[in-house]
């Protein structure tokens, strides 16, 4: 970065990277051109009794995606993920249904895509994880330490849901569910309605004991001064989770770019047979009302604005380093301007998507209950682990149907954590480059790195474990997700400057069509103006 020329633009570490991407290599003083021609650089004399100077450092090349659509659904896969099928939803119809969409547009075009596209520009053209690519600007680099707090802190707890999907996956495999009311251990309960928690004496339904009792034990500990001892199913559960995770990154982006083909398509498909599964079942009309009703007096309340801001950054997963570490993969001359407005719009309808197959089958529910839909929606680890298996419990062939469910919010969650891993390793391997090259020292690393993760996070699965979770999940992604997007904004706009930012964006999508041009005006005008602005007042 910084006013030179485009082939020499970033020192140290990623110059050679961005030399090699333009094409023009330099060695023994000569410059090899694209068409392979050799010009002389500067004239040495033919004789020199002066001791040689020592050889360069040998250049450890970087990794690249072997095509540009294993970046996109990369992408797609690491924003995609359970806050819009958990989280959208319930935000939507508490936000006054279809009228939250309005507010959730305007923070999507004035902060989240404007910040999806700088992260992504900033990987892109400096060609290094979150920490060394501040070499443009080294006042900066706190910004890509402050990245990699937030991504240790998100893939401490992130993997525990994926431990608790696990559970529940395995556990649908039993005929009938067990926290159905056609299980035996149910069968009391169902009959008089409401299971009594002894420790509170608050009503339990099947799914609710099953969820408090046999997954989480959270009825058996008294708060967070109180965690108990480790579940162990949970703990085989969570384990079995980092093992996945560290085979599919063991070869980088060689292998978890081949692994989202999977990951980020099966979701869709998941989707779309619930929908159409949903929209066949009475009451289905009435939980779709209820999800898009629109309250227009609900613009007024600051509130809404809040829950929208708050659920682009939970979806898009900016400022994580987690974007701009697999941005850092691609090719020089990637059109980052296109890949933004396809990946946020895509997860934008997503989200949208995935209301309707959530609330369809809880209108189902409702309907089958006898009670407005707004009883039995809920947010979060309730939506995904009480709510909707017990609309599922309630249809034919429901081990089925739960199988898929679980399924998709393990692909939906592992993607995720593949960009957040991401964000670590790249941060670390640009420091030690030498760890690329070893493959031993490289898989020894990466083992390390995950059963660390693995020991950290037996603490969330004790019988207090919930509460240390929902502890590091409210206070890890939230202000500190905006003060960090408000430094980068800020930092980039004013200490690097935003001309030379968007020239470098210029740079790299060469030849620049002319609509990329116009909206890159609209996108200065937010880096300087709007979104920090908004930023600073959410």
């Amino acid at each position: 970065f910084g006013g030179q020329s485009t082939t020499n633009r970033v020192p140290n570490t990623t110059e050679s990277q961005i030399t090699l991407r333009k094409n023009s290599h330099h060695w023994n003083g000569h410059t090899v051109t694209q068409n392979g021609s050799n010009s002389p650089a500067t004239p040495s004399p033919q004789w020199d009794s002066r001791a040689p100077s020592p050889a360069p450092a040998a250049v450890i090349p970087r990794e690249q995606w072997g095509g540009k659509y294993e970046f996109l659904l990369s992408c797609m896969g690491y924003c995609v993920g359970l806050a819009n099928v958990w989280r959208f939803p319930y935000l939507c119809y508490r936000n006054g249904g279809g009228v939250f969409l309005i507010p959730y547009f305007i923070m999507l075009f004035v902060t989240g895509v404007p910040l999806f596209l700088m992260e992504l520009s900033l990987g892109q053209y400096g060609a290094a994880g979150p920490i060394t690519v501040w070499k443009c600007c080294p006042l900066l680099k706190g910004i890509g330490i402050g990245m990699l707090c937030v991504s240790t802190l998100v893939c401490l707890y992130y993997n525990v849901i994926i431990a608790w999907t696990f559970y529940y996956l395995g556990s649908s495999f039993q005929s009938p569910l067990p926290w159905s009311c056609d299980a035996p251990a149910n069968v009391g309960l169902c009959g008089n309605g409401t299971a009594r928690n002894s420790s509170t004496g608050e009503g339990l339904s099947p799914t609710e004991k099953f969820w408090n009792e046999r997954v989480l034990g959270v009825a058996y500990s008294e708060g967070l001064h109180d965690p108990g001892p480790v579940r162990w199913p949970l703990a085989l559960c969570l384990l079995a989770a980092w093992i996945i995770i560290f085979l599919c990154i063991l070869k980088g982006i060689r292998s978890s770019g081949k692994v989202v083909y999977v990951t980020a398509t099966f979701p869709y498909l998941v989707l779309i047979v619930l929908i159409i599964r949903g929209a066949t079942l009475e009451g289905s009309l009435q939980g779709i009302a209820f999800y898009l009703t629109p309250d227009w007096s609900r613009l007024a309340n600051a509130q809404v604005w809040n829950d929208a801001a708050s659920q682009v950054f939970y979806s898009l997963g900016i400022g994580v380093g987690g974007l701009l570490s697999m941005a850092s993969y691609n090719k020089f001359d990637n059109n980052v301007i296109r890949d933004t407005l396809i990946i946020t719009g895509g997860n934008c309808c997503t989200s949208f998507f995935a209301g309707f197959a959530i609330f369809s089958i809880l209108g189902h529910m409702a309907w089958k209950k006898g009670v407005p839909v707004g009883e039995v929606a809920d947010s979060g680890p309730g939506l995904a682990f009480v709510a909707y298996p017990e609309a599922l419990a309630l249809l034919p062939g429901s081990a089925f149907w739960s199988i898929l469910f679980f399924l998709m919010l393990f692909m939906l969650g592992i993607d995720t954590l593949f960009g957040n891993m991401e964000g670590i390793t790249a941060a670390v391997l640009d420091e030690f480059p030498h760890l690329r090259t070893n493959t031993l020292h490289k898989s020894l690393f990466l083992g390390a790195l995950c059963f660390s993760f693995y020991l950290m996070g037996l603490l969330l699965v004790t019988n207090g474990g919930i509460y240390w979770f929902t502890l590091i999940d409210s206070f890890s992604t939230s202000f500190g997700l905006i003060i960090i997007t408000l430094f980068m904004c800020i930092g980039i706009s004013f200490f690097y400057g935003v001309n030379q930012f968007c020239q470098d964006i210029i740079d790299m999508v060469c030849p620049c069509p002319a609509w990329c041009l116009k909206v890159l005006v609209y996108f200065k005008a937010c880096w300087v103006f709007f979104t920090p602005f908004l930023l600073l007042v959410s």
